[in-house]
């Protein structure tokens, strides 16, 4: 099953902190079965890694590019991030 799992790493921009923004997106790796982490930057932005398969991200992708219903997400930056693939189990909010 690992196969076939891949992790990407997202920069999220714009109105992405003091909204829920991390609960919005730990609640949607949950649902989708997608292991990684979210967390704050200082410079206004939030950082997400997901791991799951590329169906998995492709949906999780389309979400981050969404957000919860108070964000506004002006940019989003996605990198492939193959060294991370088996260092998750579950998603957490750092």
């Amino acid at each position: 099953m690992n196969a076939d799992r891949i992790a990407y790493m997202w920069l999220i921009s714009g109105r992405v902190q003091g909204v829920g923004f991390r609960w919005f997106v730990l609640r949607r790796a949950e649902q989708l079965g997608i292991a990684g982490w979210a967390r704050n930057l200082p410079d206004g932005r939030v950082e997400v890694l997901g791991i799951g398969t590329a169906e998995q991200l492709s949906v999780f992708d389309t979400s981050l590019r969404t957000g919860p219903r108070f964000a506004i997400v002006d940019n989003v930056e996605k990198s492939n991030c193959p060294h991370e693939v088996g260092s998750f189990k579950s998603f957490d909010i750092r």
